[in-house]
């Protein structure tokens, strides 16, 4: 017999037949902090679909104890294999950095990128320094710096005498390093500098969008800091980012490692999320442990009950925002990134995560029999095809025995189209003009 579930005053045992049995068939409680997950009944589709997948990991040499299984149904445990230990998560990491941006900044938060003049603009030729203020944008790039340089070219600014400097927390194409992000700027501000990178993202956006023109004569350097102080200037632009909702979204579909690290960074760091991501969930704080807020090492373990707590919350904070977690993390089937050619069960909401050692795949499945199923798996292994492929076989086996949910419920459908996410960076709309004021400011001097 393989035991499988060890829960302190829980212990299921699956026999070789692949039958359930309990110690006591009356109601079992694990405790999740404060927060109870009651065991009503012992589910025997989860816990054989469960003993498969570990005999099947165990068949090709791997321990079944380094492979760590949640599926849960409400408050109803379903079947587990070291489900409270914290094993590296590798970027179910960004579940945790997604909970707490999210009670932090608030779903509608948006970064203000804010580009300054520090003298007049006279025929086209500003006299003086131009100055971008960076906010934090963690999403700031190629389509941005394009539009930025259109609206420029709007306000009459074809040509800086001065240099371009940098102030503020400005990420350029996912760049924290900020001298490198304001040559990534002046270079798309104007297209006699283009790359076949730029030129390559240009063309993504809508036809007649204009070829921006700003041509800075001088370099590139930072103000602000230590004992070079900010120049007086006055306000050209405000920039605003993407919502952060929309920003996590994008985030989980590509799994991107710079917008998280960013976003860990602006809610107070790693131990921070981990510290907040562990109390919305219920959950120990032992079983989210964080270095980073990406998930890059196997520094960073989290449990699968903690995984599947942290999804729960999102998704009681989405609703109670008017959202679901299909505003937030990617739709199998859907959306494109990291699941774009895995076997998830269609509507499926997860998030993927792998290192050269680790694949983890988390979220929910919309089942017609039982509802909303939360689910993690977290194996150690270096076959990551194959883990992942058994992952999905996974979940496979129990919608093939629940089946699928057609239409999946609302609660996990997203609230706006998906286009509506997909292909909004550069939007003029998010730039504001202070014309007005940058002239009164001139006239005034």
């Amino acid at each position: 017999m393989l035991d499988l579930f060890n829960a302190g005053i829980i212990s299921l045992v699956i026999t070789t037949a692949g039958l359930p049995t309990t110690a006591d068939p009356t109601e079992l409680m694990v405790w999740q902090n404060t927060l109870p997950v009651l065991i009503r009944e012992a589910d025997p589709v989860a816990q054989v679909a469960l003993l498969q997948h570990l005999q099947n990991l165990s068949q090709r040499g791997l321990d079944p104890r380094a492979q760590g299984v949640w599926i849960q149904q409400g408050n109803v445990l379903l079947a587990q294999n070291q489900g409270t230990t914290p094993v590296p998560a590798a970027s179910l990491t960004k579940v945790a950095t997604s909970l707490a941006s999210l009670y932090t900044l608030g779903p509608n938060h948006q970064f203000e990128t804010q580009i300054r003049a520090t003298a007049p603009v006279v025929n086209g030729v500003l006299r003086g320094d131009l100055i971008v203020e960076g906010g934090g944008d963690p999403l700031l790039v190629w389509e941005d710096a394009i539009a930025i340089g259109n609206a420029l070219n709007q306000l009459g600014i074809r040509q800086v005498t001065g240099n371009l400097l940098i102030t503020g927390n400005l990420m350029m194409n996912f760049e924290s390093d900020r001298l490198k992000s304001g040559n990534l700027l002046k270079q798309g501000l104007d297209a006699r500098q283009w790359n076949r990178e730029v030129e390559s993202q240009y063309r993504t956006l809508a036809a007649g969008t204009p070829r921006p023109q700003v041509e800075i004569a001088g370099g590139v350097g930072l103000v602000g800091y230590g004992t070079n102080l900010l120049p007086a200037s006055t306000l050209l632009l405000r920039q605003k980012s993407l919502p952060v909702k929309q920003i996590i979204k994008l985030m989980n579909i590509y799994s991107n490692n710079a917008i998280s690290e960013a976003m860990a960074t602006t809610v107070g760091g790693a131990s921070v999320v981990a510290q907040q991501a562990a109390q919305l969930a219920g959950v120990p704080q032992n079983e989210i442990l964080l270095r980073n807020g990406s998930g890059l090492g196997v520094e960073n373990r989290i449990s699968p009950r903690a995984v599947c707590a942290m999804f729960a919350a999102l998704q009681r904070y989405a609703e109670s925002h008017n959202l679901t977690l299909a505003d937030l993390f990617p739709i199998a089937g859907i959306d494109e990134g990291t699941i774009e050619n895995r076997r998830i069960p269609r509507y499926a909401l997860v998030k993927t995560g792998t290192l050269n050692d680790v694949s983890s795949l988390g979220g929910v499945i919309s089942t017609r029999d039982r509802g909303l199923v939360w689910f993690a798996i977290m194996n150690r292994g270096t076959d990551l095809n194959g883990l992942r492929a058994r992952q999905d076989s996974l979940l496979q086996a129990l919608t093939a025995q629940w089946g699928i949910a057609t239409p999946p419920p609302l609660a996990v459908q997203p609230t706006a189209p998906i286009h509506s996410v997909i292909g909004i960076v550069g939007d003029t709309r998010r730039i504001s003009s202070a014309q007005a004021a940058a002239e009164n400011y001139w006239q005034r001097q």
